[in-house]
């Protein structure tokens, strides 16, 4: 039951970092950085995008996605189309993961540390790694927004 409401939230949430990815009517507005804001939305979502694909398709759905965590917040300049597409493959690895995940799993400790304070379950985690995407859904839309650029 958990899994079809967390895909749900995950589709919808991926969904709507599309949304504010179309919305930059300037590709170049999606890599700008202003004052204290150390993080571009173009940065902001390859960091969502690697996350889920690390931590929900490779370690929980065995893909054979590689992070790499410290490109995620160094690359500029990705295009949109690029941004849209890797969308596009997170939402694909976590409803397919999703599927598979059982009661079990969910219930069981999460394969690996991940904040170096010992284990935790599985249910926590992904329910953790959906408030964490919309932390980052949040900046995201308050950066478009302070651009100017309206929905």
């Amino acid at each position: 039951m958990l899994q079809n409401i967390l895909s749900d939230l995950y589709e919808r949430d991926l969904n709507k970092l599309k949304q504010e990815i179309e919305q930059y009517s300037d590709e170049a507005f999606l890599w700008k950085k202003s004052g204290n804001i150390p993080n571009s939305a173009g940065n902001l979502c390859q960091h969502l995008c690697g996350n889920l694909r690390h931590f929900i398709g490779a370690v929980l759905g065995e893909t054979d996605y590689v992070r790499d965590r410290d490109s995620e917040f160094a690359h500029q300049g990705v295009s949109r189309d690029q941004l849209l597409s890797d969308i596009d493959a997170t939402l694909a690895d976590v409803k397919s993961t999703l599927a598979k995940i059982t009661d079990a799993t969910l219930a069981s400790d999460y394969p690996i540390d991940v904040f170096g304070k010992g284990a935790f379950k599985t249910d926590w985690f992904l329910v953790h790694l959906a408030t964490h995407f919309n932390y980052h859904l949040g900046q995201l839309d308050y950066h478009r927004r302070l651009l100017g650029i309206q929905q």
